[in-house]
Parts: C-alpha cells; sequence; structure tokens
C-alpha cells in the first residue's frame, strides 16, 4: 500500500466493526478494505454502499461476479481480476470456465442473455459515453427488465470506481485470492503484477 491506512488494533468505531466483520468472514481484512480508511469519513460509506447494492442486486450473486471479472479485465485491475476468479471458481465449480470466461466470455459457452449483459458491462468499463439506447433495447430483446439494467450498470460502473481507487492507492491481493497455478495467475494478472 502507498498510503498510510488504519491498522486493525487501532480501528476504533465503524471501521472496527468492518475490520471485525471481514476477519470473521474471511479471517483477515482484505487491503481492498483498509485502503478506504486514508479517508475514515468514506470508508464506512463505501462498504455500506457495497454490501446494500450487493445483497440488492436483481441479478444474483454469481452474475455480480461475472460483470465484476469482466470489468476488471477492462479497467484492468489484477486486483479484482484475482479476487473474482477465485470465488468464481466456487460458484461455478471450474477453473477452467472461469478462465474461458475472462478470456473471451463470447466464446465460453455462456447463455446468449448472460453474454448480452456482459457485453453491456465490458462496454460500461470500457468507456460508457459509447452506450446508446440501442444497448438497452437489445438487453430488454433478451429479457431484462429496466432495473436490471440499472443493476448491471451500477454493478460493472461501481467495480471501475472501486478498482481505480486500489490501483492508484497500491492495494494489492492477498496471497489467499492467488491460484497456485501460473499460467493461471498470468491470465489474471490484467494490471499492475501481482
Amino acid at each position: 500500500m502507498f498510503i498510510a491506512t488504519i491498522d486493525e488494533q487501532d480501528a476504533t468505531g465503524e471501521i472496527a466493526e468492518i475490520y471485525a466483520a471481514e476477519a470473521r468472514t474471511l479471517g483477515f481484512v482484505m487491503e481492498g478494505t483498509k485502503c478506504w480508511t486514508a479517508l475514515p469519513q468514506v470508508a464506512p460509506l463505501v462498504e455500506h454502499l457495497l454490501h446494500a447494492a450487493r445483497s440488492n442486486f436483481s441479478l444474483g450473486l454469481v452474475n455480480w461476479r461475472l460483470i465484476t471479472l469482466v470489468a476488471a479485465k477492462q479497467i484492468p485491475s489484477t486486483y479484482c481480476s484475482h479476487v473474482y476468479a477465485k470465488l468464481l471458481i466456487q460458484d461455478l465449480d471450474s477453473k477452467e470456465k472461469v478462465r474461458a470466461i475472462q478470456h473471451d466470455f463470447r466464446t465460453a459457452g455462456l447463455a446468449a442473455k448472460t453474454v448480452a449483459m456482459l457485453v453491456y458491462a465490458e462496454q460500461i468499463a470500457r468507456d460508457a459515453s459509447l452506450v446508446t439506447e440501442r444497448d438497452i433495447d437489445l438487453l430488454r430483446h433478451h429479457g431484462f427488465s429496466d432495473r436490471e439494467i440499472a443493476d448491471i450498470a451500477f454493478c460493472a460502473s461501481y467495480r471501475c470506481f472501486m478498482s481505480r481507487f486500489f490501483d492508484a492507492v497500491g492495494a494489492m491481493p492477498e496471497s489467499t485470492w492467488l491460484d497456485p497455478d501460473p499460467e493461471f495467475r498470468a491470465a489474471m494478472t490484467v494490471g499492475k503484477p501481482a
């Protein structure tokens, strides 16, 4: 990490609660969580927004993770690529499937509706100014409601915000997230070296 953050033993109030909850869940506190404590007035807001958005995401946790993986590649965010690849391996029970999705989700055997969702998320992460009403109509044609389209847009946009801050302050993926397979690890290292 390039900047000073609040250490776990020095955390108080809401930040201590955030750290404790993450340590209970993961067994450690991620650098991606700690880095926000350089702005202690913002850290709880970021954390609460993430949890509120993810827990109310209309398309389910696996789609949240798929969108995040695709967006992370475009940003490019090594941190988020490794974290979400590891989570998706558990979800999909296949490292090969996750690698295929990260390489090119269009040819990874996903349903046409899922591919349409990821095409939209990818464009948001690349350059959202190029999204047109035609893109939205195509999503509707695939059966997405406006609420679901807004959720996809939020998830991809939020990942850009989070990942760019992580890189800007030097947060790096913990060894827990790094796959032992060097080829897989290299594929998920899309930005800064891990």
